[in-house]
């Protein structure tokens, strides 16, 4: 019979207690704009874009596992291993494609949440965005990342709330089914950028930057942990490791869209609300056809995950700006040590706080920065796909065959849609 001890070592030994990056991604995933994305999906389209969660699952959690595993078995971030096999131009395209999607996610996010947080508590919503946007800048610069990481985990535990709302209004289970796998679309442009504005949000380049990090953060927070490539002994359990993290962390991101999707779709889409601008106009609109308590649940998903997804987004723009002009920089770095990484967190911060007091309405270009991710995450996922194949830059640990197939099929099936967009209606 096993010791307490003995049991306590297998269950910290295992892969589901290692979980982290893959969850924090996958929550992240589901911020803020990705609600108002998933909530125009299931307002204009009802049960008919279901199928998106259903065909996006394994093909996000392949490119995400591919990230992880770069990051993990070189030792260095994404842009650090772009800029080391591929031309400089290519590195700077990337990163300033990157830099631009961020910055009005970032202002999408924050107005959200300080519109959600005035219709739940009353109060100016411009002052409450401001201070929705020191409490997290703060954290960022003040928090050793290895204590951040705590809190954000806990913070993931918001997006049941989206399954909770479920349970407040009638669902048709069967016709959910039947939909899910037989939408009735037609094939034009309008369809199309749907399709893209839900797959750029749900497989956005900042994920892949940020997971990537992620794995080299929780490296160096290991005193005797190496990369893969300096320590083959550990790779056996890592790549498991991975492989657990980001399927489940992608798994309950897809399953929070599909939910978002679904309670839009038979609150909103079943009354004639076809036209969704917001996640806060999401929430609103919930309430006179749920009630209070769908509302509230809708609310305080809005106000977590939004507290998960800005930090990522400002925290991939850093990442990837410090690792392109190899300064040093990580989210375990003092600000003192580190002022470049941290000052391009406080910018992005900042002009996304910006944006939403200037005529450019961040929120009516919601969901176009989510097609615009859409977008610009084929030719990233792309480079990401060359990076994970090449012997050079993984040695023996280039990605599965399985992984390949599926991310070329991301990258195709992503580009196709974009393609799409572009037929006239």
């Amino acid at each position: 019979m096993l010791s307490l001890r003995e049991i306590k070592q297998r269950l910290a030994a295992h892969p589901l207690a290692r979980v982290g990056p893959g969850l924090i991604t996958g929550a992240a995933d589901d911020d803020p704009s990705g609600i108002a994305t998933y909530s125009q999906a299931g307002a204009q389209f009802g049960l008919n874009m279901l199928w998106t969660m259903l065909v996006s699952y394994p093909l996000m959690a392949a490119v995400q596992s591919i990230c992880a595993r770069i990051g993990r078995v070189t030792g260095k971030g994404l842009a650090v291993n772009i800029k080391q096999a591929f031309p400089a131009w290519v590195l700077y395209g990337a990163v300033g494609l990157l830099l631009v999607a961020n910055t009005f996610n970032i202002a999408a996010d924050v107005a959200t949440m300080g519109d959600v947080l005035a219709l739940m508590i009353g109060g100016n919503r411009h002052l409450l965005t401001v201070a929705l946007v020191a409490a997290s800048l703060l954290a960022q610069v003040l928090v050793p990342y290895h204590s951040y990481v705590k809190f954000l985990k806990w913070l993931t535990l918001s997006l049941l709330s989206y399954a909770a709302v479920l349970f407040t209004v009638h669902v048709p289970w069967r016709e959910v089914a039947v939909r899910t796998v037989l939408p009735r679309l037609a094939f034009d442009a309008p369809t199309a950028t749907v399709v893209v504005g839900v797959f750029g949000t749900t497989i956005s380049p900042y994920l892949f930057f940020w997971q990537c990090s992620e794995e080299v953060e929780d490296l160096r927070a290991s005193r005797d942990a190496r990369s893969l490539i300096e320590d083959a002994g550990a790779a056996p359990g890592e790549l498991r490791r991975i492989r657990w993290d980001t399927w489940s962390g992608m798994l309950y991101s897809n399953l929070t869209a599909f939910f978002i999707i679904l309670a839009t779709a038979v609150t909103l889409h079943v009354a004639g609300v076809t036209d969704i601008q917001s996640a806060a106009q999401a929430a609103e609109a919930l309430r006179p056809l749920a009630g209070d308590f769908a509302f509230y649940l809708f609310a305080l998903g809005i106000l977590g995950v939004g507290a998960v997804g800005v930090p990522v987004l400002a925290g991939s723009a850093a990442y990837a700006v410090a690792e392109t002009m190899d300064w040093p920089g990580g989210l375990e770095s003092k600000a003192r040590d580190a002022r470049g990484f941290y000052g391009v967190i406080a910018a992005a911060m900042l002009g996304g706080l910006g944006l939403g007091f200037t005529s450019i309405n961040p929120i009516k270009a919601l969901f176009y920065s989510a097609v615009i991710n859409g977008v610009v995450a084929v030719p990233l996922t792309v480079l990401i796909l060359l990076l994970g194949s090449r012997r050079s830059v993984l040695g023996a640990y280039t990605a599965s065959r399985s992984s390949l197939v599926l991310g070329w099929i991301t990258a195709l099936l992503m580009g196709g849609a974009a393609i799409g967009m572009l037929i006239p209606t």
